[in-house]
């Protein structure tokens, strides 16, 4: 059972792995070059989650066929995400690269939410969400100005 603590601490953890892992490969990015960092990035990443889905679910992956064929580009886009993580981070630095980058998945966010695009349930915009946003690209513009 989720708790509204857990799901926060989940999100935190997430959000301090992401900026962890976009520092980590804007390192490779400048080392080894975006598609290195990336397929690397993805390679180590499958191999553990393969090693942990076998040990703790066994690897049932037998209902895959049943889902909508497009989410299974999930993974195409986790290429677009990563790429443009470990690019943008060895170029503009961890803290310009991730306010464009949030800022861009709060408007994406918002957008799909509005027209419940890609299975999402509508949940329209309104005039606190604008306000969020425009103060969030205040933020933006403070932060890489």
């Amino acid at each position: 059972m989720s708790t509204p603590l857990s799901l926060l601490l989940v999100a935190a953890l997430g959000g301090i792995a992401i900026t962890v892992q976009g520092q980590l490969m804007g390192v490779m990015d400048r080392q080894l070059g975006t598609l290195e960092s990336v397929f690397l990035t993805y390679v180590i990443g499958a191999a553990c989650i393969a090693l942990v889905m076998l040990v703790y679910r066994g690897g049932n992956l037998s209902q895959w066929q049943q889902l909508p064929w497009w989410t299974l580009t999930a993974g195409l886009v986790g290429l677009v995400i990563v790429g443009s993580i470990g690019y943008s981070v060895s170029r503009l630095g961890v803290v310009s690269a991730f306010i464009l980058i949030t800022a861009a998945q709060f408007i994406a966010a918002a957008v799909i939410d509005q027209f419940g695009w890609l299975g999402a349930e509508v949940r329209p915009i309104d005039s606190s969400k604008l306000m969020g946003i425009g103060a969030m690209m205040l933020g933006v513009w403070l932060t890489i100005k």
